[in-house]
């Protein structure tokens, strides 16, 4: 037995018979806000990304304008057309997103249909990221209730950045250099 599976084992033991203790969860899950959209379109901006708020039937044309002369990554379950391209010689990747939260303006992408891999969403130096208005909520508890828990989340809040100990502004080293952002109403 090692010291780890002796201080378990300590633990276990101290622990027997005792009774269960209900932990008071008081957090907010839900929060009243009143155009979501407006609000997600205005957080998404504050972090330095480009928002588009567009009717669906307006989308493809934006979504072909947005990826004009860049060879793009279109992830499985995307609907595509055109000359798109893999990972190594990508400049873009265009994806949907799992949930949308209003009051941070955060994109979480669970790797299903459309939303492409990690590295398709983290190598390329621009992203482009279809959100629907049905898959904006308010706060982050009501993503997670929406999200699976076993598959793989990216949680996105603008584009990649960093700062230097002198706090010098540094976007795309962990990721896109520039994140934008169609909402089809």
């Amino acid at each position: 037995m090692n010291a780890r599976e002796e201080i378990l084992a300590r633990i276990g033991r101290a622990v027997v018979g005792a009774a269960d203790v209900e932990i008071p969860r008081r957090y907010r899950t839900t929060q009243r806000v009143g155009d979501l959209v407006a609000l997600f379109a205005e957080r998404v901006d504050d972090y330095r990304a480009i928002v588009h708020v567009l009717p669906g039937a307006e989308v493809p044309d934006k979504i072909a304008e947005c990826v004009a002369g860049r060879r793009m990554i279109v992830p499985d379950g995307f609907d595509r057309e055109g000359g798109w391209t893999d990972l190594n010689t990508a400049d873009g990747v265009v994806t949907n997103c799992a949930v949308a939260v209003a009051e941070t303006g955060t994109i979480v992408l669970d790797h299903g249909p459309g939303q492409g891999t990690r590295a398709q969403t983290l190598v390329p130096d621009y992203h482009l990221c279809v959100v629907r208005a049905d898959q904006i909520v308010s706060c982050v508890p009501e993503a997670i209730a929406r999200l699976d828990p076993s598959r793989p989340l990216t949680w996105i809040s603008g584009p990649s950045a960093t700062s230097d100990i002198e706090l010098n502004r540094v976007e795309g080293v962990h990721g896109p250099r520039t994140l934008e952002v169609i909402v089809s109403t």
